[in-house]
């Protein structure tokens, strides 16, 4: 007898449907898994016979043919063992012939017949969904939740093989699982870290306050001590609030990277990801041999922090300027082409110099001239140029600290932060690709960036006396129009221009 059933895989973050084809035949018994299949799904045959048997259930003593077809994606991952269960035990008609109808089905099996949870569900379910051809989904009831954040789908969430069996044939009732999507946004949980815990800094405050506004990069300079790292770490609180869009793309991600937080459906805050400066590009971009998203992608929608931004690697740091430029990243492979969405936030900091005190008041720097050029030309100018605000970071003293009050609460700087990208979305409505003033073209610059005489004269005097590159200013004339959004103003002004200039005046100058 032949039994079809549809499954699901992911390749890289999106999800496609395969078709499970299982034949029972007449001859020796054997079990015989073909189209383009990897090691672990190999192996399946094992924990499918072993499971089937612990379930209860007797293994056909057959010839069985398994086809995973389109025959020619390579199938990976530990998914198709359900299905190919289910395949086999309809075959030998414990089940209804249209039991499998408009039903797909993913998860690994133990050998004792449980059904363990797999990576990737989500983008799998909204594949099936946007197929039109699926109204029903088994998944591990551990994914159950994940699953039922795609409205349109019947998820059933399953803790046995024999549950499913029982369920397919009638026997067992099981109640679709449900997500109250709104409830998750109103739950969701605040940050441990606030802006109001910084004292002092307040020029480096709205400079973080300007890039979340207007989705901008930045770079942090200064001796150690001045509080560089604790406000990068607060910069996603004051990011403006997650869509329900924007936590759907998230989520696929970490799904798809098995990264996803026990008991998280849907990640509702901006992710904040640190990678290490020993990190390496396959790390950074992501790859490997099945290949992963790496830290770009994990930090899509949110923040990448690289401390010690010159520590890292010179051939690491030059391959983060395609996601800056692009907002994604393409992984080549022989056999196919992979492509991880990748926009963040780029957010680095870095010391002065190799000792790190140069330029500090109370300690002597140690470094020679030559070893301080040597350390700042580790950045390439291409690299700095695509990171908008570059700001020094002064020293704070301690009787300045204990001085000054409380900061305004992430919470406030937030709702400003709101409200300019509020009008950023109206103004890119038609470019559904821009979302933010960091992200605009020469074209958009010329129609929603007007200078009038006074800041066009103010921008031409700094391009002159600083010696900025044609792309930074470009990217000052961005600020601006950031600076001007937070202030609700609809045309440019000096003032705004000015301020923008502040934001490219560190000392190791545009590369």
């Amino acid at each position: 007898m032949l039994a079809k059933v549809w499954t699901a895989a992911v390749s890289g973050v999106d999800g496609l449907l395969v078709q499970v084809e299982v034949d029972l035949a007449l001859g020796l018994p054997k079990f015989s898994t073909v189209g383009l299949a990897e090691g672990a799904v190999r192996e399946a045959k094992d924990r499918v016979k072993a499971a089937i048997k612990n379930g209860g259930y007797e293994f056909p003593a057959r010839k069985i043919t398994v086809n995973l077809a389109p025959a020619d994606v390579k199938k990976e991952g530990t998914g198709y063992d359900l299905p190919i269960a289910v395949g086999i035990l309809a075959a030998t008609g414990l089940m209804p012939p249209d039991a499998l109808a408009r039903t797909c089905i993913v998860g690994e099996l133990s050998l004792d017949g449980l059904v363990r949870p797999i990576p990737g569900v989500l983008s799998m379910v909204q594949a099936a969904a946007d197929t039109g051809r699926i109204d029903r989904f088994l998944v591990p009831e551990e994914n159950a939740a994940e699953a039922a954040i795609v409205r349109g789908m019947d998820v059933i969430g399953l803790e046995r093989l024999d549950q499913a069996v029982e369920y397919l044939a009638g026997q067992q009732q099981i109640v679709a699982a449900s997500v109250d999507i709104a409830e998750l946004f109103r739950n969701r949980g605040g940050y441990p870290v606030d802006f109001s815990e910084v004292r002092g800094q307040e020029h480096i405050k709205r400079a973080l306050e300007v890039a979340a506004a207007g989705g901008h990069n930045i770079l942090l300079s200064g001796v150690p001590g001045t509080g560089k790292t604790m406000m990068a770490r607060r910069l996603p609180t004051i990011l403006p609030d997650l869509s329900l869009d924007e936590a759907l793309e998230t989520t696929r991600i970490y799904s798809a990277g098995g990264l996803l937080p026990p008991n998280t459906p849907l990640l509702v805050t901006r992710p904040f990801r640190a990678p290490h400066h020993t990190i390496s590009d396959a790390g950074l971009i992501g790859g490997g041999r099945i290949p992963r998203p790496g830290e770009v992608s994990l930090a899509h929608n949110g923040v990448l922090f690289l401390d010690e931004l010159p520590e890292f690697k010179k051939n690491v740091l030059e391959v983060l300027r395609q996601p800056l430029e692009d907002g994604h990243v393409t992984i080549a492979r022989a056999a196919t082409s992979l492509r991880f969405p990748a926009r963040f936030m780029l957010v680095g900091a870095m010391n002065p110099c190799p000792c790190g005190f140069h330029g500090d008041p109370h300690k002597e720097c140690i470094c020679s001239q030559v070893q301080i050029q040597r350390y700042r030309n580790r950045l390439s100018g291409p690299l700095l140029d695509r990171i908008d605000i570059q700001v020094e970071v002064p020293p704070v003293r301690v009787e300045d600290i204990e001085r000054a009050e409380p900061g305004e609460s992430s919470e406030t700087i937030r709702k400003r932060v709101n409200g300019a990208r509020s009008i950023q979305g109206r103004r890119f409505a038609d470019d559904p690709l821009i979302h933010c003033n960091a992200q605009m073209g020469s074209r958009l610059l010329k129609i929603h960036c007007y200078l009038d005489d006074g800041s066009g004269r103010l921008l031409h005097q700094a391009v002159d006396r600083l010696g900025l590159s044609a792309r930074a200013y470009h990217r000052i004339i961005k600020i601006a129009r950031t600076i001007a959004d937070l202030e609700g103003k609809e045309q440019i002004a000096s003032t705004h221009v000015g301020e923008a200039i502040q934001y490219r005046r560190m000392q190791h100058g545009e590369g």
